[in-house]
């Protein structure tokens, strides 16, 4: 049989699973965002459309995710005196301007700025949040606004005669029936669950017995709109709005890399920033909500066989089919069953496997608890920006570090090697080789320098080998303490040789080094080099 067809085959199983998938969970997500379902609809759409033209991951579904609806929707919280609905759309729109803006300055490496450990502890705790907050309504509580998911988790434990018998079976009735239909992936569970638990609705009468229901579902209007704000309220926007373009893509990116690599596939960073700031663009303006590639739906597509972006194209017909066909029949879905769907979207999140993996390698440790209970204590917005921010000081702690190693030759080589480690290796007579083991830039330089003058003292040498194979450039901070390193050793009667020195910074000391520092005898392209020029050596047996 053609290869051809077999693959539009696996796209169009994948496609109708994944819109199976992203029916509910898009109703669900519209919940967390605190908007009308029509906008998720519309975002999904429109998500799943421009990803489509744009995009180049094979496993990709590009549309609204519980985390952006949850950040949205607290960022949104925090600008005053604009209406929840424009306020949301402006940051989707503020988002999507700035993914563009990243793509086109060609910045995709600024994902590596989150680490793994903080962006995985984010992700637990946000599942954590996500699911206390569902709490109310799978046992038909009406708590009071405004309380976060501590608080809330409190009220809820503290109000345990209040829970709605009938509310809380229908919830379990609904898990289960999920939970026994993910045996079989390519069945969509939550979209069957949420279909029998709209029958049993209209069959059983269940709001006559208190379950509460979604309610009359306005249909997308798909009509343009820019929200009317003056110049201080999109700087605010735009503030709000850095937690999201950070959560966007880092999540998007994580679940594409990782995707990816199961199929061997090499994404661009770039192009899937310009493909997501496209996507959170155009939703934004056709009042959609923020989108991203969430994990559990492009995993979904992936384990349902995608071949390519195909499978994307049909699900966007699929949802687009339902949004016309079955839309009025969404009044009769229980909010127990809706809490449950979204809990099940989460599950994956819940499992603390990836922290203890993490936990278990001894690194990273104190990030990862800072991450959860950041979010916990904070809030989803502040705990992002403290997450973004511990990732950053991290790295920056990480390289500012004086960390030299002193070098020796192993007898027999030209190889030079760290001495602790390696107690055969022998040094230079005369001489000190230093190697710092961060490149050097203006937060460590100094630093590295003032260490590498002080050890060079203690040693009793008169010549210091400075390796600079970790520095492929130097910025004007870490140039001028170097060439201030070699004045010093100069009026001490001590001579500065560097090795393994990058074309860039022989480019730069040919330039603007006055002190000598840029003569060819100077620099040298190996440690051996450097070594040999010192004083004639007998060749070591080989």
């Amino acid at each position: 049989m053609p290869v051809e067809p077999l693959r539009w085959r696996a796209d169009l199983v994948a496609g109708l699973c994944v819109a199976g998938l992203l029916l509910p969970e898009g109703v669900a997500y519209a919940g967390l965002a605190k908007l009308p379902v029509a906008h998720a609809l519309i975002a999904c759409l429109v998500g799943l459309a421009v990803y489509a033209l744009l995009g180049r991951s094979r496993d990709a579904i590009v549309s609204p995710t519980s985390s952006s609806a949850s950040l949205a929707a607290a960022a949104a919280a925090g600008l005053a005196g604009i209406a929840h609905a424009e306020a949301l759309m402006a940051l989707t729109l503020a988002a999507g301007g700035v993914l563009l803006v990243l793509a086109i300055a060609r910045q995709g490496q600024l994902s590596a700025f989150v680490s793994r450990p903080v962006l995985r502890g984010f992700a637990f705790a946000l599942a954590i949040t996500i699911v206390i907050k569902q709490l109310p309504d799978v046992l038909g509580l009406r708590p009071p606004p405004g309380l976060d998911a501590p608080h809330l988790l409190v009220w809820v434990l503290g109000h345990v005669p209040d829970w709605h018998v009938v509310s809380l079976f229908v919830a379990l009735a609904s898990g289960a029936l999920i939970a026994v239909l993910r045996r079989w992936p390519t069945w969509p569970a939550s979209l069957i669950a949420l279909v029998v638990a709209m029958a049993a609705t209209r069959w059983l009468d269940l709001q006559a017995q208190g379950v509460e229901v979604v309610g009359t579902v306005v249909a997308p209007s798909f009509a343009p709109h820019v929200p009317a704000l003056d110049r201080d309220a999109w700087l605010r926007v735009a503030e709000l709005a850095v937690g999201l373009v950070v959560l966007l893509f880092a999540e998007s990116w994580g679940s594409i890399r990782s995707l990816g690599l199961l199929r061997g596939d090499t994404p661009d960073a770039n192009r899937e920033l310009l493909a997501l700031g496209a996507a959170n663009l155009a939703s934004g303006l056709l009042q959609g909500m923020p989108v991203g590639a969430g994990f559990s739906a492009s995993a979904a597509n992936h384990g349902a066989g995608a071949q390519s972006r195909l499978s994307g194209v049909v699900a966007c017909a699929v949802v687009a089919l339902a949004i016309v066909v079955a839309l009025p029949a969404l009044q009769w879905l229980p909010r127990p069953v809706l809490a449950v769907a979204v809990i099940a979207a989460l599950w994956h999140a819940l499992s603390p496997r990836p922290l203890l993996a993490t936990w278990h390698l001894g690194r990273d440790r104190l990030l990862i608890v800072a991450a959860v209970l950041a979010v916990l204590a904070l809030g989803l917005l502040h705990g992002m920006l403290v997450s973004v921010a511990l990732s950053i000081v991290e790295a920056l702690r990480r390289f500012s570090q004086p960390v030299l190693h002193e070098l020796g030759e192993l007898p027999g080589t030209r190889n030079f090697v760290n001495r602790p480690e390696h107690p055969e290796a022998v040094g230079v007579p005369g001489a000190l080789i230093l190697r710092p083991q961060e490149p050097l830039f203006f937060a460590s330089a100094e630093r590295v320098m003032a260490e590498a003058a002080a050890r060079l003292a203690a040693s009793g040498a008169t010549t210091l080998v400075l390796s600079l194979e970790e520095s492929s450039d130097l910025d004007s901070t870490a140039f001028e303490c170097l060439l201030e390193l070699d004045v010093r050793l100069s009026a001490r009667g001590q001579r500065l040789l560097l090795a393994r020195v990058k074309e860039p910074v022989r480019a730069l000391l040919r330039i603007s080094a006055p002190s000598g520092l840029g003569r060819e005898e100077r620099q040298f392209w190996s440690v051996a080099d450097a070594a040999g020029s010192l004083a004639p050596r007998p060749v070591s047996p080989r």
